[in-house]
């Protein structure tokens, strides 16, 4: 069965439906393949016996306000405002995040404080002497910012839970990127002398009533309300090429082959499975560098819990290195609705892996079993409380930064220019850490392109984007958005 279509998009996640309902706005009607049985990606919402939650939990914040403009526009008035509260809870205490430096001496008491001040002061006179040497890992990066003992104390469990390699082995441009705004001397300085001039992070955020996974199911029916079509359930098997141009996508739904051929291809799916399933195959080169990039993938365990109130935070992050789970989100605290028994509690313990690890390999019985044991070696909820859950595994969910990454993703961002009719976006398709909020930047542009514009995709979540640097005032005015390089 042959069908043509102006554009083919592959993926219905964040960037995947925002480029087709940007094109549809536009008139241009795309045909979007979804290999799922839902749209949303790993911004969707499951449900479980009434219960929803998401996987990681997906703040509606940003200040890039063409993305702001399409939330209201899609689902306006079913935005709830949140109050954000996460803390770190590490020995049996929880911390502020960010740190504040009464709520951390407190709790790590004087003489640990003073090490912790003592070893920072040693790392800044360090980098008074060595100017020039630029930190390479994410381990020489937070010792050069903070002093070894904060790193080994608040950033090197959590980080090695989160990636399962060693914090030497991690790009620094990953802790430049992520840790914003934290700065030690400026906490005890606001401490000491009574000032607050340290950046916060937001306090609220908005979020829709039933759980993310709504945007994306309205962004789907405005798609296909607009003449565009999404096909769930459809897995894309080969993407045919002649040089540099491609022909058509072939995929198989419901045991049937479909061959789609279009004029413009947009793919959201991961870069590692796209050059892999190019006909004929890229040079070896681009194979290899597509085989060297890797991603960490997730679990999550939702443990219904027979208690009404256990903890105020959206999550808390698990720094305690005795206990396996990463993270932990109190879905009733993103929104009531989530919990369809306002007596009950649906946790999300996080569990960070690899695909085929002793992790991933559990069975749902084990993992129940590990969560519920957890839960309780933490000290919040007797496991005797755990009434139900249920299991959730989630593969390629974060492109892994490595020290080489870097080098093999050029090799394929390089081979992928070339191609005259395709575009990657969003988190998979470029292997990069982006928030929604840029996945979706990256579909705006994406669909602008195909309309004649010549934005380069890969400088959205530069270290400028991903601040949220972008102003209403480089916005205002301008009928087709531009993106502001630096």
């Amino acid at each position: 069965m042959l069908h043509h279509h102006p554009v083919v998009i592959i993926g219905a996640g964040p960037a995947g439906l925002t480029a087709a309902y940007e094109l549809t706005k536009r008139g241009v009607h795309p045909h979007v393949l979804e290999a799922a049985s839902q749209v949303g990606g790993i911004s969707r919402t499951e449900v479980y016996k009434g219960y929803r939650f998401d996987i990681g939990g997906h703040r509606f914040f940003t200040k890039v306000d063409i993305v702001n403009q399409l939330w209201q526009e899609v689902l306006g008035k079913e935005f709830i405002q949140v109050p954000r509260l996460s803390r770190i809870y590490y020995q049996n205490k929880f911390y502020d995040y960010p740190l504040s430096i009464y709520n951390t001496l407190f709790n790590l008491g004087i003489i640990e404080s003073l090490l912790i001040l003592l070893s920072y002061f040693k790392a800044r006179v360090k980098g008074k002497l060595q100017p020039d040497v630029e930190p390479e890992t994410f381990e020489e990066w937070v010792t050069d910012s903070f002093g070894s003992r904060l790193y080994r104390t608040f950033f090197k469990t959590y980080t090695e839970k989160v990636w399962g390699i060693p914090c030497n082995k991690i790009e620094a441009e990953w802790a430049a990127q992520r840790i914003k705004g934290l700065s030690l001397k400026k906490a005890v300085l606001n401490a000491l002398f009574g000032s607050n001039d340290t950046k916060t992070l937001i306090k609220k955020f908005d979020y829709p009533i039933y759980g993310p996974g709504m945007m994306w199911e309205r962004f789907q029916q405005k798609v296909d309300e607009n003449g565009g079509q999404v096909s769930l359930n459809t897995r894309v098997v080969s993407i045919k090429r002649e040089g540099h141009h491609i022909t058509e996508v072939i995929a198989y739904k419901e045991g049937q082959e479909i061959s789609l051929k279009a004029d413009k291809f947009i793919s959201s799916m991961p870069v590692t499975a796209l050059v892999n399933r190019l006909d004929p195959l890229p040079p070896d080169e681009v194979l290899q560098a597509a085989k060297s990039l890797s991603y960490r993938d997730f679990l999550i365990v939702a443990l219904i819990i027979d208690e009404a109130d256990l903890f105020p935070d959206n999550w808390i992050y698990i720094h305690s290195p005795e206990v396996k789970v990463g993270r932990i989100q109190n879905f009733k605290n993103w929104s009531p609705a989530m919990v369809p028994d306002q007596s009950k509690t649906c946790l999300g313990l996080e569990y960070f892996c690899t695909e085929g690890d002793e992790i991933w390999n559990l069975s749902d019985t084990e993992l129940l079993d590990l969560a519920t044991r957890e839960i309780e070696e933490l000290g919040l909820s007797k496991a005797s409380k755990v009434e139900d859950g249920t299991i959730l595994r989630q593969p390629k969910a974060y492109p892994v930064y490595d020290r080489d990454y870097r080098r093999h993703l050029q090799v394929i961002q390089d081979y992928l220019s070339q191609f005259d009719n395709l575009q990657t976006i969003g988190r998979n398709g470029m292997h990069r850490y982006n928030n929604q909020d840029h996945s979706m930047l990256t579909g705006v542009l994406a669909a602008q392109n195909v309309l004649g514009d010549h934005h380069d995709l890969w400088n959205v979540n530069t270290e400028r984007s991903y601040h949220e640097e972008f102003t209403k005032e480089e916005w205002k005015g301008r009928e087709k958005p531009q993106l502001v390089m630096k």
